[in-house]
């Protein structure tokens, strides 16, 4: 892989596969789109994979000598850093409660993992599903810019998307700060592989954005109700003594961790 020391220390991840270089020593620049016929390189080839023998084709400078003259691609590399440290940070958040709470609980699928799934950012926040042991939910987290640290734990709001409106429930996480989750499915009892699941929470959010979807999801205030009377049903004593301290239902959606008190 070409390295090169003028810019970011020479940190190729620093730089997209859009980025134009320039020798520092003749000014020669190296664009991507154009690549370098003198040693047959093609069109759409990244700084990053040229050859670890390329030189400048002016003056022969290595490519070490090669600073960063513009980054169409920059922008699309801030935004991926940005996700990629969200995910990061919401994985730890629920790998830590899986194993110090969740791992014993008889409801959990053993067969399943932590996993951030098919993040994107969406109106400049970062959307996805994420599967655990114990639920599939649709997390919403706050753009660059925003502070959900205060949400409310509990609180309730539609979103809308293409295929429709749906609910999302209001969190906060150490890790994470404040986040909105939409459950799709608790327990996880039905998916045999963390493959299935991931593959299913793939669908969701291809399924989110066709709005020829939205017939099936256009029903808020009956999602309000279904959702509202799932939350207030709480185990049966009975129940509770089969598997011991067992969540309810809104402490299994929100990952045993709703501080607010259930109705």
């Amino acid at each position: 892989m070409t390295t090169f020391e003028g810019s970011y220390l020479g940190a190729t991840d620093k730089i997209s596969p859009l980025a134009i270089m320039e020798c520092k020593i003749c000014w020669t620049p190296y664009d991507p789109a154009e690549g370098d016929d003198m040693r047959q390189i093609d069109p759409g080839t990244p700084f990053a994979a040229l050859p670890e023998d390329w030189s400048c084709p002016n003056c022969s400078a290595p490519a070490e000598q090669f600073l960063v003259r513009e980054d169409p691609g920059a922008p699309h590399m801030a935004e991926l850093a940005f996700l990629n440290e969200q995910t990061k940070a919401l994985t730890a958040d629920f790998t830590e409660i899986w194993n110090a709470k969740m791992r014993d609980v008889p409801i959990v699928n053993k067969s399943l993992h932590v996993q951030a799934v098919g993040f994107r950012m969406h109106e400049g926040r970062p959307l996805g599903v994420l599967v655990s042991p114990w639920f599939m939910n649709l997390i919403l987290l706050p753009a660059p810019e925003e502070n959900w640290s205060d949400l409310l734990a509990g609180a309730k709001e539609i979103i809308s998307f293409p295929s429709g409106p749906y609910e999302f429930i209001h969190n906060t996480r150490e890790q994470t700060g404040g986040y909105k989750a939409c459950s799709l499915f608790s327990p996880m009892n039905e998916f045999a592989t963390q493959a299935q699941a991931v593959g299913v929470a793939n669908a969701v959010m291809q399924a989110l954005f066709d709005a020829e979807n939205r017939a099936e999801t256009d029903r808020a205030a009956e999602i309000r109700e279904a959702r509202e009377a799932e939350l207030a049903a709480i185990e049966k004593p009975e129940d509770a003594a089969l598997i011991g301290e067992a969540p309810n239902r809104r402490q299994v959606i929100s990952a045993g961790l709703a501080t607010e008190a259930d109705p």
